[in-house]
């Protein structure tokens, strides 16, 4: 007999390297109905250390990355543990932790989450669930998005389901069929550079807003063939580092300059993703809080109402799902779909380890 009321706390770590989401979490199911409520949230700030750490992953070597995942899944102990001790967590069913992508590669069979080591459970004396998306791999997926089936259980009501993190992604109902999918890069490419300016992020698309569009680049940047490819579809810091940023750099252009038309062309870029330009769309991610791009965004959908929930949701929206993902895996229930990732079935993901 499955309980009505699971207690958990999500741990999200996503591509713009906000830092380390936090959400304790009581989930609820009655009359075959999820709900939640959010108790405590918290997102701890990566040090410049791990900023760096994080931002080089990718050109290290393997046995670079097993060093570094020992090391991260460490740090990640300390966040998890102080985060329970800070707020009295008591009698928790599970921590639920995606990790921190370091290499997202699914056409080539491969996807590395660092911070799911074993050891994990140990280090903080919890049951943890983790690593959601190698199986997905394995069975032919591309491991990603695995959000979608959050926003399917816990956010019906809305048209189309949008996260404006490091990257954007969208998710909706066709045909009786979640239907997910990355859009493009988003603050992976606009933290760059306004990092160049020595900011962390445009604060509110402020520096974009300055700058003006380069229509050669912005055309470019739209020609792009991912764009064209059909869904399954996703993306990883591979293709900022590999296509979108030496694209931009072929330009000499002022930062506000490239700010702004990055900002056009993600605009443009989540317009195209809707199949019909009505209804609502349901933002959330920290490129939510960019008044510019949604403001572009709203430019190019005039007959679709883009809703942006209270700070609470909108920060920890993933943090959520992915606390949802494991007790769905606890109750050997599906969590991840087919439709979505392209994987040849539906199927329960994720590693349970005890202490």
């Amino acid at each position: 007999m499955f309980k009505e009321k699971y207690f958990v706390v999500g741990v999200m770590s996503g591509t713009s390297l906000d830092g380390v989401d936090l959400a304790h979490i009581v989930f609820t199911k009655v009359d075959n109905e999820w709900s939640f409520e959010i108790l405590q949230a918290e997102t701890v700030s990566y040090s410049v250390y791990w900023l760096n750490k994080l931002q080089t992953a990718v050109t290290l070597t393997s046995l670079e990355i097993i060093d570094l995942n020992d090391e991260y899944t460490s740090h990640l102990a300390t966040v998890i543990s102080d985060f329970i001790e800070n707020n009295a967590i008591k009698n928790l069913d599970a921590v639920c932790s995606h990790g921190h992508t370091v290499l997202h590669q699914p056409q080539k069979g491969i996807t590395l989450q660092i911070g799911n080591l074993p050891q994990l459970a140990t280090l903080i004396q919890q049951k943890v669930v983790c690593d959601f998306r190698v199986q997905d791999v394995a069975l032919g997926g591309q491991g990603a998005p695995l959000v979608p089936i959050g926003d399917r259980i816990l956010f019906s009501s809305y048209d189309y389901c949008m996260n404006l993190g490091g990257f954007s992604n969208i998710s909706f109902e066709k045909d009786g069929q979640r239907i997910a999918f990355d859009i493009s890069p988003v603050n992976t490419v606009l933290n760059f550079y306004a990092q160049q300016l020595g900011f962390e992020y445009d604060d509110k698309g402020a520096m974009s807003r300055s700058g003006n569009c380069h229509l050669e680049l912005l055309t470019e940047l739209n020609a792009l063939e991912f764009y064209s490819q059909k869904y399954p579809k996703s993306l990883g810091f591979e293709f900022v580092k590999g296509i979108v940023l030496p694209l931009i750099e072929k330009y000499n252009l002022a930062v506000a300059d490239k700010l702004n038309t990055f900002t056009e062309h993600v605009a443009l870029q989540i317009a195209a993703a809707l199949p019909t330009q009505t209804g609502q769309i349901f933002v959330t991610g920290g490129g939510a809080y960019n008044d510019f791009l949604i403001e572009r965004a709203q430019s190019y959908l005039p007959n679709t109402e883009i809703v942006i929930p209270d700070p609470e949701v909108l920060e920890f929206k993933e943090a959520v799902i992915f606390g949802l993902l494991g007790v769905l895996k606890l109750r050997g229930e599906i969590n991840v779909l087919c439709s979505v990732t392209g994987a040849q079935q539906d199927h329960s993901a994720g590693m349970v380890y005890t202490p």
